[in-house]
């Protein structure tokens, strides 16, 4: 069975993306997003047109069943990403907003190749 939600969640997370900047970039609310990534709400054809434009990929990539990057909708990470990941969820949740927002910008920049002008953090 096709949970278009979990497919939408798992684009917008794979690229990066808080439900706010797809609110930016569709005018969708932020809770009308997580009504329709948590299964409550289904959107229309439309609004997942918006939405799937808003995620730079075609309407279709929703749709697909045979995505190899994919079990259950949700993206494939490798042993190392997990690990990263999963040593970023213990220190976000000691993190206030902004301390976050300013991680993921940061982040969001050594992404783009523009990271060599961040310092090295040290490890003691």
């Amino acid at each position: 069975m096709l949970k278009i939600g979990e497919r939408i969640r798992a684009f917008r997370l794979q690229r990066g993306l808080s439900q706010g900047d797809i609110e930016e970039r569709t005018g969708l609310l932020r809770c009308y997003l997580s009504r329709v990534e948590n299964g409550h709400t289904v959107p229309s054809l439309q609004t997942l047109a918006r939405i799937a434009t808003a995620l730079e990929i075609p309407l279709s990539h929703f749709f697909a069943e045979n995505d190899d990057t994919y079990a259950n909708g949700i993206p494939q990470l490798s042993e190392d990403a997990v690990a990263f990941l999963t040593q970023m969820r213990q220190y976000a949740a000691s993190l206030n907003e902004q301390d976050r927002e300013q991680v993921l910008a940061m982040v969001k920049k050594m992404a783009q190749g523009l990271g060599s002008s961040i310092p090295a953090a040290s490890s003691s």
